[in-house]
């Protein structure tokens, strides 16, 4: 039940201290940095030959969706990227037919703000991953400001097409070589969180021989556990979206079984050999084979998991509202206060105001900051290499194409990284059409930077995300409501066919939605005080629930061998 309202938490010190640490790189880092390479190299070289350079920026739309749905299994990527294909040729659409209808720029802005927050919100609600909706907004903001007739709309978008074509067929060719390999990723993921719990719970309890139900409360082992159950539920839905049960996925799958296992019995689990099957996924050797469960074929049963289903997409679209406002009033002041201080180039603004938007005031305030360093270093860069880049159109070409390669391989160690290579492409890009003064393009995108950072930042702060409360409490119904369904069917004698199993994954989906729902509530200004120790306890005997349901279902370490 809802305890009654706290007073609105005020706003929170802002944070400094680590938002430029580097951390360490994504586990694929290579692989959307090799694609975008691939994706953009090809159309750009082409039209290079054809003497043709100026229509880059079309091809770009549909090249560099070769940056999205990295983390999918290839038969879910196949889906998505054509969505995301899609999306990106009805943002270009939208853009080319308001340029040649109009050249007014209030307009333009408006439009240009306005497909910022549709962006924002279908990039959230349907959880693309990144990099999220900036792509789709520099490509259509761009494009608002390229001189353009009715006539021309067509060939440009069918440029787009093809290249977006490509950029779909670059995605899907790893899956030739490597068929599991976003499965298998998952699943190491899974395995090295569960072996993460099951260290810390080692190390933090009181005797060995203490359990995971009497333990003492930790805060450090409640992130470790929770991070354990996010990684596992992540790579259960990797798994569901493979298709066909074939037997490397159902190897996979009882390797995900020995990860639960660990969540439900971290004592008894020995994290060494958990990291020893991590690693063998790695790599393109057969999947390790473990022996199953006493129940596995319960466990692993394709009814169970289809009973536990993503809510709708008009659902998840609700509780964006205000983050799509957020977008759509900042982008719009970014872009205006641009006009207004004479800058020739507003869409940067917009692009700048629309990168900020994060789950919260908090983060969008960090990644306002590390936006602003990464532009400043970049247009030093810039400024280095520019030289070298107007030697002619090749040198122009492949010096875009080092910075795509760089701003992928540095963009997962911290965003201001990739923002260094991401700046001097986007100036470089504007010279397809033909070489500028260095001087003009750098003080424009340094003033476009200033202006969206600080005007986007302000719309966060105006703009109040007052259903972040809403959300826990619903969430933590949701929590309830599921753990009281699984503790019902675990006291039942004989219950249905695969239900204590879908009951189990629901229970764990509400839990990882929990955990994030409360992240996001936290780092939010102006609302209610975060319910943090009813979270904590929700969160603790949802677990305990999770584990007696895997002992009620046989999942046990198997003739006393660890886990």
């Amino acid at each position: 039940m809802s305890s009654a309202a706290p007073s609105p938490t005020p706003a929170r010190r802002l944070p400094l201290a680590g938002v430029l640490r580097v951390g360490r790189p994504s586990d694929i880092w290579f692989k959307p940095a090799l694609s975008v390479v691939v994706a953009v190299g090809v159309p750009n070289l082409t039209l290079l030959a054809l003497g043709r350079l100026d229509l880059a920026m079309y091809t770009m739309a549909g090249s560099l969706c070769a940056l999205y749905a990295h983390n999918l299994p290839y038969a879910a990527r196949a889906r998505a990227l054509a969505w995301v294909v899609l999306g990106m040729l009805a943002s270009v659409a939208v853009a080319l037919v308001t340029a040649s209808l109009t050249s007014s720029a209030v307009v333009l802005v408006a439009v240009g703000a306005l497909l910022a927050a549709a962006q924002k919100a279908l990039c959230d609600a349907t959880r693309i991953g990144p990099p999220g909706p900036v792509i789709f907004a520099f490509i259509s903001s761009a494009s608002l400001f390229a001189p353009q007739t009715l006539g021309q709309v067509p060939g440009h978008l069918a440029l787009a097409t093809a290249a977006g074509a490509w950029a779909w067929l670059v995605g899907m060719a790893p899956g030739l070589v490597r068929p599991h390999g976003p499965e298998r990723r998952a699943t190491a993921r899974a395995l090295n969180a569960a072996a993460a719990y099951a260290e810390m719970f080692v190390e933090t309890s009181a005797s060995a021989a203490e359990s995971a139900e009497t333990s003492a409360a930790s805060p450090g082992r409640d992130r470790a556990r929770a991070a354990g159950a996010a990684a596992v539920h992540a790579a259960w839905q990797s798994l569901l979206a493979t298709g066909a049960r074939s037997e490397p996925r159902r190897a996979l799958e009882r390797l995900l079984v020995r990860a639960e296992i660990a969540l439900a019995a971290p004592a008894d689990t020995d994290p060494g050999r958990l990291r020893s099957w991590a690693r063998d996924l790695r790599g393109t050797g057969p999947v390790p084979s473990v022996e199953p469960a006493s129940v596995a074929d319960e466990l692993l049963g394709v009814e169970a998991e289809r009973a536990v289903g993503g809510s709708p997409l008009a659902d998840r679209l609700g509780p964006l509202l205000p983050l799509a406002l957020r977008t759509a009033l900042g982008c719009a002041l970014a872009g205006y206060v641009s006009l207004a201080l004479g800058v020739g180039r507003p869409y940067w603004a917009i692009v700048t105001a629309a990168s900020l938007y994060q789950a919260n005031i908090t983060l969008t305030w960090s990644r306002g900051v590390q936006r602003v360093v990464g532009n400043l270093v970049g247009v030093l860069l810039f400024a280095a290499v520019a030289p070298l880049a107007h030697l002619g159109p090749a040198a122009l070409v492949l010096c875009c194409l080092a910075f795509n390669f760089g701003a992928e391989a540095l963009i997962s160690r911290n965003y201001w990284l990739g923002s260094i290579c991401v700046t001097p492409m986007a100036l470089l890009i504007t010279e397809f059409t033909g070489f500028q003064r260095p001087g003009e393009l750098m003080t424009d995108r340094i003033v476009d930077t200033v202006v969206g950072a600080l005007v986007g930042f302000a719309a966060a702060v105006v703009v109040t995300n007052r259903r972040a409360g809403d959300r826990i409490e619903n969430a933590l119904d949701t929590v309830e409501r599921a753990r009281e369904h699984t503790a019902r069917l675990i006291a039942a004698e004989r219950p249905g066919p695969g239900a204590l199993e879908a009951a189990r994954r629901g229970l764990a989906s509400a839990l990882v939605e929990l955990r994030a729902t409360a992240d996001a509530a936290a780092g939010e200004w102006w609302q209610r005080a975060v319910p943090t120790e009813r979270v904590l306890l929700a969160e603790r005997t949802g677990h305990r629930t999770l584990a007696t349901a895997v002992r009620r279902q046989g999942l046990h370490v198997l003739e006393g061998k660890r886990a």
